[in-house]
């Protein structure tokens, strides 16, 4: 159609011509674009991303696991009447540390001593009834002797002095008794301790069926118990085997409830020779020093259990190492800076959320810490020092 005939056609046919038209040129323009963009692309290499690295190396590494315990007296005693009797002095103060043999209560003892000096008075009797049947049996046998007096006599009198023997040993065993009861009324610390409350005062009956005066603990050293799970178990004897460790060289220390660390340190002295079957765990039992009573009996505290001499090992942050399907690996850079997988074989997890890696790396390997997810291998990456101060501690 000529120009001329396109202005001479209707206005029905010049839209049909715009509509057909325009698309068609939009579409090939941007095929065109689209093109163009793909060119560009390929001949615009990929930015390195900037990713955090450190420099692995060896260091000394303290293996560690923290588990939580109960502390427990080493001795507790509950400080009873023996005899019955009203309380005439309290020697102590609730809550103070007494030494063993420290006289603590005293009950009213003027009964006890009439019943020593009535059991004596009923010995010096015995054993006059024992002198006398001893002298009459002597006698008796001169006289049979004799011929004066016949043989039954004799028996008689030998059957008189062994029962006079045996009132005299019954009459000391009376006295003993009552010597011990009176010894009774004076109730002494059985162990060095710190007491606790007293529950009888001056003026109180008591006896051998009353509730316990007073209680008294021995808190130093202190036992820390805590439940060591079968996996933690297994892992430890281990590493024995292969001679990574020495459990006769673990340290234990404890942390208390405000987050501090005690001072002090302990160490292993008891496992249990069976597994609880509710929680298949082991009980461990440390033993711990309190020479300043900062521990007390049922407290709740976090056992950390530690090697005694560190290891030279390479650790990471638990978050830089990454899982797959076929297991964990790290990224690490290459010399030309660009980004590879190390597959790695992890050991003890350390504080601070670190991990002992054990093979897979080795001293002076660039591993990336900061930006891992922004990471794919293979790409590029711009390595500078990571910033965190515990990327690589």
């Amino acid at each position: 159609m000529t120009e001329h005939a396109f202005r001479s056609a209707p206005a029905c046919l010049r839209r049909l011509r715009k509509a057909v038209v325009g698309p068609l040129l939009g579409v090939a323009l941007a095929a065109c674009d689209g093109e163009n963009a793909a060119n560009q692309a390929q001949q615009t290499p990929a930015q390195p991303v900037p990713v955090g690295v450190v420099a692995v190396r060896p260091e000394p590494v303290t293996v560690a696991e923290t588990f939580v315990g109960r502390l427990e007296a080493i001795q507790k005693v509950e400080v009873r009447a023996r005899v019955s009797g009203f309380i005439k002095e309290r020697l102590f103060k609730e809550g103070e540390t007494v030494k063993q043999g420290q006289l603590l209560f005293r009950i009213e003892s003027e009964t006890y001593a009439a019943e020593v000096e009535r059991r004596r008075a009923d010995l010096a009797a015995a054993e006059a009834e024992l002198q006398n049947a001893q002298a009459q049996l002597r006698r008796a046998r001169e006289l049979v002797r004799r011929g004066n007096i016949p043989e039954a006599t004799v028996d008689e009198r030998e059957a008189a002095a062994r029962t006079a023997e045996a009132s005299v040993l019954q009459a000391q065993a009376a006295l003993r008794q009552a010597e011990i009861d009176l010894g009774y009324t004076e109730i002494d610390a059985p162990i060095a301790g710190r007491t606790g409350r007293a529950n009888f005062d001056v003026g109180d009956l008591v006896g051998p069926d009353s509730s316990p005066l007073t209680e008294i603990v021995n808190q130093d050293p202190i036992y820390a118990l805590f439940p060591v799970s079968q996996r933690v178990m297994l892992q430890v004897q281990q590493a024995a085997k292969a001679g990574r460790i020495q459990p006769s060289g673990f340290v234990v220390r404890l942390r208390l409830s405000d987050g501090s660390e005690y001072p002090h340190t302990g160490r292993i002295d008891f496992v249990a020779t069976s597994v609880d079957r509710g929680t298949d765990t082991v009980q461990v039992r440390a033993v711990v020093p309190n020479p300043d009573g900062l521990l007390r009996d049922g407290q709740f505290v976090q056992v950390v259990v530690q090697e005694g001499e560190p290891d030279l090992a390479i650790a990471l942050q638990q978050a830089a190492v990454l899982t797959d399907q076929e297991g964990n690996f790290v990224l690490a850079v290459t010399p030309d800076n660009r980004a590879e997988v190390r597959r790695v074989e992890l050991g003890e997890t350390l504080a601070r959320g670190r991990v002992v890696v054990r093979s897979g790396l080795e001293e002076g390997d660039r591993v990336i810490v900061e930006g891992v997810q922004r990471v794919r291998p293979g790409a590029p990456v711009e390595p500078h020092p990571a910033q965190s101060a515990t990327a690589g501690m």
